[in-house]
């Protein structure tokens, strides 16, 4: 039997390979994503869905892909001892951030996914939500605000349907410092050219478990895919401004959203999967705890589907009787 249902998914870096085990187990028991929206490597894991890729294909296309290769430096970067240093301080960030993005346009293009526009819902295509498929999560540092892509590109007078999918999951993926930030050039209303920097979605919500919610009782669920850090973890050791930045960036990826843990509405719908004490940026060492992090990600699924009832879930948080309508098909 095939249960819809909206899928949310949080970032998390190389972790992302617990979020499939957990994917792995909700489509074992037969659901299957009307919209997906997700935020960093979660944004990856969407879009990969969006596309039309199952958990278990998602999982031989990242399985033994060399993630070191998302390290890609230009001659800058490649400068003996002062390369990195140089190029955070020149482009705001330790790689390109390119093959990531290629990578990602690739897989997409194998499934015929380009703009946006492929990724339009017929069935809801004037549904202000849920007209695509795909929504990401973004932060334009410039502007100093929230992007609910490809919805708020329209707000750089790019029409949303134009929004190629694979540079807007790769602004959802830019780790600050991490990757140079990727700048979005635009006209504004008067024709001047402006320039917008994007970063990682975040560094201001790394889990929109809201994102598809509205007042009345929706007529499918909406399950989030949250990676937890242990409660107590070793304090990190700073004795120099690297160590201070690595330590501001793991904060930034794993210290958002923490309304979660207190929001009942949120936490009884969100599959919460052990992260095992692995960073974001363990690109080095992932190939050796890859297959821990997707159990970790399996049983904590499997866990969570023994207690959810979607029925009990609409009764404790809305009024009887008030459903959404679904929208004219």
């Amino acid at each position: 039997m095939t249960i819809p249902a909206n899928g949310i998914f949080e970032g998390g870096g190389v972790k992302a390979f617990a979020i499939l085990g957990a994917l792995h187990e909700a489509e074992k028991r037969g659901y299957a994503w009307v919209n997906v929206a997700g935020t960093s490597a979660g944004a990856i894991i969407a879009s990969f869905i969006a596309a039309g890729y199952t958990a278990d294909e998602i999982k031989e296309l990242v399985w033994d892909l060399d993630f070191k290769k998302f390290k890609d430096k230009d001659w800058l970067g490649q400068i003996p001892y002062l390369g990195l240093p140089f190029r955070l301080w020149f482009k705001n960030g330790l790689y390109r951030g390119v093959f990531l993005e290629n990578w990602i346009r690739q897989v997409l293009a194998d499934k015929g996914i380009h703009t946006f526009k492929d990724l339009v819902l017929k069935d809801f295509e004037n549904d202000s939500k849920c007209r695509y498929k795909l929504v990401v999560i973004a932060t334009d540092v410039s502007q100093r605000k929230l992007l609910r892509l490809p919805h708020d590109i329209k707000g750089y007078n790019i029409h949303p349907d134009d929004l190629d999918v694979a540079s807007a999951v790769r602004m959802s993926a830019n780790l600050p410092f991490f990757f140079e930030p990727y700048t979005l050039a635009y006209f504004d209303t008067k024709k001047l050219k402006r320039y917008s920097y994007i970063i990682d979605g975040g560094v201001l919500s790394n889990f929109p478990v809201w994102i598809f919610d509205r007042e009345k009782a929706p007529h499918w669920p909406t399950l989030g895919f949250k990676i937890i850090e242990p409660d107590s973890i070793n304090p990190l050791r700073i004795t120099n401004p690297f160590d201070l930045f690595k330590a501001t960036l793991t904060t930034m990826l794993e210290a958002h959203d923490r309304l979660f843990e207190i929001d009942p509405k949120s936490a009884v719908r969100t599959i919460a999967i052990p992260s095992l004490g692995i960073k974001a940026t363990d690109f080095d060492i992932i190939s050796e705890h890859k297959e821990k992090l997707f159990m970790s990600g399996r049983q904590a699924a499997d866990s969570f589907f023994k207690g959810w009832d979607f029925d009990t879930f609409k009764a404790h948080f809305y009024n009887p009787g008030e459903i959404i309508p679904v929208p004219k098909r």
